[in-house]
């Protein structure tokens, strides 16, 4: 934890925007508005990861519901176009494909495709689910279990587990 201390300490804003504007996706704003904040705090601000996590969490909670929404739609779809396409980020890559959806047969990959379109036309933004440690079918259970949901229940989720894979992001640091 001294190591990390001095680490973070030691950053300038675009080295802090660089190592964390990843932990949301596409959405470096978060740790642009994390580390402004940080001037309005003591000096231990950043003196480990779960600090950092909880700052971001913050800033997140405490934004506009415009600006949930294009976090939520900067999320790309679960074994979807962007994963066919090769345009997800590194880090969406890795999730994805440590819970198999890289290795979909041809009807799974359909069946993702139709659940995706269904999801997003209903709710406007992306079925979002933190999926690491997760399998293909439990991801298929979620889809199924949630599409249901009102607007507002599934926003809800979905911002939830945009925290969630912040989180598992940031264990990785």
């Amino acid at each position: 934890m001294q190591n990390e201390q001095v680490l973070f300490d030691s950053l300038d804003a675009a080295d802090f925007v660089s190592l964390f504007g990843s932990v949301y996706e596409h959405s470096p704003w978060v740790a642009e508005q994390v580390w402004r904040q940080k001037a309005e705090h003591p000096k231990d601000y950043f003196d480990d990861i779960e600090k950092v996590q909880v700052a971001m969490k913050e800033v997140v909670d405490q934004s506009t519901d415009e600006q949930k929404l294009m976090l939520l739609r900067a999320h790309p779809d679960l074994a979807g176009k962007a994963a066919l396409a090769g345009t997800m980020t590194n880090e969406s890559k890795s999730e994805q494909a440590g819970a198999g959806l890289d290795q979909c047969s041809d009807e799974e990959l359909a069946r993702f495709l139709q659940l995706n379109d269904e999801y997003r036309s209903k709710f406007g933004f992306p079925f979002i689910m933190a999926v690491k440690g997760a399998t293909k079918d439990q991801i298929l259970d979620g889809f199924e279990k949630r599409t249901p949901n009102d607007w507002q229940t599934e926003f809800d989720r979905a911002l939830n587990e945009v925290h969630k894979i912040a989180s598992f992001r940031l264990a990785d640091f």
